[in-house]
């Protein structure tokens, strides 16, 4: 593990990650990508699929057929299917309990307003698959949009070199009713749910991880579409004291390593702890702090997706953390129970961006509209505050089109 000093140029680096990691042949990669997808459509999604994946597929072979999906499930087991219904229980009952309703006042001279808050038509789910398929993420994302409402979801993710899709990504889509699955991965997955293609729909927003050029390609198309948050290579910040059992940060800290790209970071006020877990952690990096304020004071900056908190008092230094996307609270519960299975979704915010961004909610699947209803006596009263600030504004017409009401 790399030592980072307080003061030095690799520490500062790491606070400002989601500048450095925008290089800026990413940038341009992603930029053409998109721009052929929205120019050539299906013919781009084949020459890029050809290139990335090492697939030939035609249009007319992007979805996912019913007698895939059906071969698919010859290879679940039945303890798959039992786990997953744990986990799916697990998932379901955390966000039923976000689901928002909305809000309506009405008072005695006429006046109603409501916000009414309604589902997406159509949700865009992106699945990695590259280096390790995310059988998670397809639960982590279409529940909470079916627990929302969304009528149709789309389901897209990248090939193997036969032109397959992992079969448990596909039994998991199916069993939670995803309505569409395409072969198609990368920055032009996105684009094409962006834009929409003869084959491929356009989705009102899209959710889930990828890569940097999947990460970047949801930063350039926002506003064509909407996006849940940019979610690219994962990390894991863990704050350990004397007290913490070195083997659990040395276990989570190389778990969190298996991803590719993926970022560990050891924040510690123990120097012995910090000896023993460089040893044995040959990546990574590790931080030593005075005391917990400069830890919480790190953290914060640092602003991870994944906060393991292994002290003997997490709750005490939880409450002075603001920016981390989830966090973790003592030795038994590792981010893997969060990737996997506690019910919170592990679609969340990376590259410091927890500063602003939230972990994957109900919010994300929704929109909401506002209603307003005047009688002629409620407007009536509301006439000279109208007519006041239009003027200010120099808009008079705006005070006329209510004036016209009592002439």
């Amino acid at each position: 593990m790399k030592l980072l000093t307080q003061r030095g140029k690799a520490l500062h680096k790491l606070y400002n990650r989601h500048l450095s990691n925008r290089k800026k042949r990413v940038e341009d990669k992603v930029r053409q990508i998109i721009e052929d997808v929205r120019l050539y459509g299906d013919d781009a999604l084949v020459k890029y699929t050809r290139r990335f994946d090492k697939v030939r597929l035609a249009p007319r072979q992007f979805r996912v057929a019913e007698n895939e999906i059906s071969s698919a499930f010859q290879n679940i087991t039945s303890d798959f299917i039992n786990n997953l219904k744990v986990i799916l229980n697990n998932v379901t009952e955390f966000y039923k309990r976000q689901v928002p309703k909305g809000c309506r006042m009405r008072n005695d001279d006429g006046i109603l307003l409501k916000e009414n808050v309604l589902a997406l038509d159509t949700v865009g789910i992106y699945v990695p698959a590259g280096t390790a398929p995310l059988i998670s993420t397809v639960y982590m994302t279409a529940v909470p949009a079916r627990v929302a409402g969304v009528k149709r979801i789309v389901l897209t993710t990248p090939p193997d070199k036969n032109g397959n899709i992992n079969p448990y990504i596909l039994a998991v889509a199916n069993l939670l009713k995803v309505n569409e699955i395409y072969k198609i991965g990368g920055a032009q997955a996105i684009a094409a749910m962006a834009f929409g293609t003869k084959t491929i729909p356009r989705v009102d927003k899209i959710i889930g991880p990828g890569n940097m050029f999947v990460t970047e390609a949801k930063r350039q198309l926002f506003g064509y579409v909407a996006i849940d948050m940019l979610a690219g290579p994962t990390e894991l910040v863990v704050i350990a004291n004397r007290h913490t059992n070195p083997d659990y940060v040395i276990a989570d800290l190389e778990a969190q390593l298996e991803h590719v790209m993926g970022l560990a970071v050891l924040v510690t006020t123990s120097r012995q702890l910090l000896r023993q877990v460089r040893k044995k952690v040959a990546k990574g990096y590790a931080i030593y702090a005075k005391n917990i304020e400069e830890v919480v004071t790190i953290v914060n900056a640092i602003a991870p997706e994944h906060l393991q908190i292994l002290t003997n008092n997490p709750e005490g230094i939880a409450k002075n953390i603001r920016n981390a996307a989830a966090i973790f609270l003592g030795p038994y519960s590792p981010t893997a129970l969060g990737d996997y299975a506690a019910g919170p979704s592990h679609a969340l915010p990376t590259l410091g961006t927890a500063r602003f961004f939230s972990g994957l909610g109900i919010s994300d699947f929704v929109k909401k509209h506002h209603v307003i209803s005047y009688s002629k006596k409620a407007l009536e009263r509301m006439r000279g505050p109208i007519e006041q600030v239009a003027k200010l504004e120099g808009l008079p017409k705006h005070y006329e089109s209510v004036n016209a009401r009592f002439l």
